[in-house]
C-alpha cells in the first residue's frame, strides 16, 4: 500500500455489516474478501460515504427501511441508503462518483455464482438502476483486498492481499 504522510485526520475502521457516512475529513479502512465496498462521493460538497456490505441482498426489498436492524448487511439496502442520506444533502446520483471494491471468490468452489459473484453484481444492478457513474472498479478474482477510503477527497487505496502491491484508484 502506498504510505501516506501523517495526515491530521480522524481515523475509522469498518467493519462487516456498516457504514460510515463522513461529517468531517476521515481516513476509513477496512478489509474486504467476498464483502462488497461501494464508496460515494460529492466533490462539490467534498464528503464521502463507503459501506461494507456482506451479502447481495435483502429479502424485504421492498418494505426495507432505515430502521431495519440489518440494512448495512446487504448492498442492495445499504446502496439505497447511502442515496437516501445525498438526497437530502441536495446530493443528486448525477453528481456522486462512485467506486466499488472486494466480491472476492476467496474459497474453493466450482461453482460460477459465488457469494463474492452475487455481491458485485447486486451492486452493479443498484448502479446500473439509479443511473450512477463508477469510476473506479477492483472486484473478483480470489485475493482480499485491504480498503483505504479519505473521505473529503474521493481517494481510495487498496492493497491486494497475497497478490501484487497496492495502487491508488
Amino acid at each position: 500500500m502506498k504510505r501516506l504522510k501523517s495526515l491530521d485526520l480522524s481515523s475509522v475502521y469498518l467493519y462487516p455489516g456498516a457504514i460510515y457516512i463522513a461529517e468531517e475529513p476521515t481516513m476509513v479502512t477496512t478489509v474486504l474478501g467476498s464483502c462488497v465496498s461501494v464508496t460515494m462521493f460529492s466533490p462539490v460538497l467534498q464528503r464521502g460515504a463507503i459501506s461494507h456490505c456482506t451479502l447481495p441482498g435483502c429479502r424485504f426489498l421492498n418494505s426495507c427501511n432505515d430502521s431495519c436492524m440489518e440494512t448495512f448487511k446487504y448492498v442492495d439496502c445499504t446502496l439505497r441508503h447511502m442515496l437516501r442520506h445525498f438526497r437530502t444533502l441536495g446530493v443528486w446520483n448525477e453528481d456522486l462518483e462512485i467506486k466499488i471494491f472486494g466480491g472476492a471468490d476467496t474459497l474453493q468452489s466450482k461453482s460460477s455464482n459465488t457469494i463474492g459473484t452475487q455481491n458485485v453484481k447486486s451492486a452493479l444492478d443498484v448502479i446500473k438502476a439509479e443511473k450512477l457513474r463508477v469510476i473506479a472498479a477492483d472486484v473478483g478474482d480470489s485475493f482480499g483486498r485491504k480498503v483505504l477510503f479519505l473521505s473529503h477527497t474521493g481517494e481510495v487505496f487498496v492493497k491486494r492481499l497475497k497478490k501484487s502491491n497496492g495502487n491508488s484508484i
